[in-house]
């Protein structure tokens, strides 16, 4: 599976950004996939993953209520819509995917994700 991720950018406190996620390979739609996100001097943190069917979300708590996971099986993509952005939303994001197909448990834990893209910039500053 090979993960490309997009729509970061720079953003004013209190904006908007949705980033996207799109994978080659035919078993994307059995797998769940997760983002998360990096701040510089930080380690990779969990922010959000959604279940292979769409059916199951779960998000870390500081970004529920302003994040929106979701995915396209058809066209082998998941977005991350990204609400009322803080300063500390400053971060490089990546999305992955789970390394088992069929997932029963939606996992938030990155070393239950073997693939991973290249990640894209998120700056939130005024």
């Amino acid at each position: 599976v090979q993960l490309q991720a997009s729509g970061g950018g720079l953003v004013q406190p209190g904006g908007s950004l949705r980033l996207s996620c799109g994978a080659s390979g035919r078993t994307f739609s059995t797998r769940d996939v997760g983002w998360f996100r990096q701040a510089p001097g930080k380690e990779r943190e969990f922010v959000a993953s959604i279940r292979w069917s769409g059916s199951r979300t779960s998000y870390a708590d500081s970004v529920k209520g302003r994040f929106t996971i979701s995915r396209d099986n058809a066209q082998n993509t998941v977005y991350l819509q990204m609400n009322s952005l803080k300063n500390e939303d400053t971060a490089v994001y990546y999305c992955a995917v789970h390394r088992t197909a069929w997932s029963t448990v939606l996992g938030t834990n990155r070393d239950e994700y073997a693939y991973w893209g290249q990640g894209t910039l998120v700056t939130v500053s005024s």
